[in-house]
């Protein structure tokens, strides 16, 4: 999708905010534990590139969810590692050695069929993925755990790594959370070979259980400056929104009471009012659901009213302002703010997936 450069919906990042997040973390883990940044999905909606080129000297390395967005951080030029979370097939292991990247195994299944199709995994690094809970990916017991390292190093692979991830951490209620750190944790000290680098924290793991911190975290929402939990959780130090999503009206006009707005005609006027419409809508990734919640204009919410189109939304204004005037979707505007965690909550979903859905149509400035 080709990116509407010239429309006034941008999405807008502030990268130095994001530097400022890694570090704030930073300055609360243990020392020498190893920062992996995590810019999966286009780095949560913020720009993969961007994002990676203005991080690799705060980082130790990054985290990408499959071998394409390993790539193109490559031929961005990005230097230093890159863990590939997903399965990568064995056909696609040349890849990985092509362009050095670092492979998750995470089965003995893989390790078979790679045989079968003799791969070579000669000089491939690797991290092997426990399953302590999750229930996704990963091995479920020492034996398989030591039975997958064994055979990825007979193969001439290098096993760089061991992890998990947890599945609660975000939540108030500790109790599973506690369950798979105390699988993970004898399950590393049975192992007849432990590899150098052992990471289990997530973003809400770096947060609310620094004190489990293995070798290395791998940092994601909290890079962006958001709240892993939502609100269920109050973030234990201040953390700085990196992306603002702005518009600008495009057309006002003044309806006399009972005008029909939009498909569906599900918004009539109550009175006289001012409508003014914005060049946005979900194929944005602004959702059709996002009628009747609110923008800012002016300092002041506006609520969404009618539906959502594909390419557009209609708003109602206090008062007639001039073309062009700047509308916040995401983001400050006087006193007041919007946040990806309010839309969220109006979606009933969490604001990973908010910031994710914003597409390749809107423009991301720097």
């Amino acid at each position: 999708m080709i990116s509407s450069l010239h429309r006034p919906t941008k999405a807008k990042i502030d990268l130095q905010a994001i530097s400022t997040n890694i570090a704030t973390v930073a300055s609360h883990l243990p020392s020498r534990t190893a920062i992996w940044a995590v810019v999966k999905a286009n780095a949560y909606g913020h720009g993969a590139i961007a994002v990676a080129n203005h991080i690799e000297h705060q980082v130790d390395g990054f985290c990408v969810s499959n071998i394409d967005e390993a790539i193109e951080l490559r031929q961005s030029g990005i230097k230093k590692a890159i863990l590939i979370l997903g399965v990568v097939l064995p056909e696609e292991v040349y890849l990985a050695k092509l362009y050095h990247l670092t492979l998750t195994v995470t089965s003995l299944d893989w390790l078979e069929l790679a045989h079968e199709l003799g791969t070579d995994l000669k000089g491939v690094t690797c991290h092997v993925k426990v399953d302590s809970g999750m229930g996704r990916l990963g091995v479920r017991s020492v034996t398989e755990a030591d039975a997958l390292i064994a055979g990825l190093e007979a193969c001439g692979a290098f096993v760089e790594g061991i992890f998990t991830h947890f599945a609660t951490a975000d939540e108030a209620d500790t109790s599973q959370f506690g369950q798979q750190l105390e699988f993970f944790e004898n399950l590393i000290a049975a192992l007849k070979h432990c590899p150098p680098i052992v990471h289990a924290s997530n973003s809400a793991t770096s947060l609310w259980h620094a004190n489990t911190v293995f070798t290395a975290v791998r940092l994601g929402l909290v890079i962006y400056g958001l709240n892993p939990s939502g609100r269920d959780l109050e973030l234990p130090y201040p953390l700085v929104p990196a992306l603002r999503l702005e518009s600008a009206l495009v057309h006002v006009k003044k309806v006399p009471a009972g005008s029909a707005i939009g498909y569906g005609g599900t918004y009539h006027s109550k009175k006289e009012e001012y409508i003014g419409t914005l060049p946005i809508g979900y194929a944005d990734g602004w959702t059709r659901d996002m009628q009747n919640f609110d923008v800012l204009v002016d300092g002041q919410f506006c609520q969404i009213v009618g539906r959502v189109s594909m390419d557009q939304l209609t708003i109602r204004l206090p008062r007639q302002y001039p073309l062009g005037t700047p509308v916040i979707l995401i983001g400050e505007s006087g006193a007041e703010q919007i946040s990806a965690t309010d839309i969220a909550e109006k979606r009933g979903t969490i604001n990973y997936e908010v910031l994710c859905l914003i597409s390749d149509r809107v423009p991301r400035e720097y």
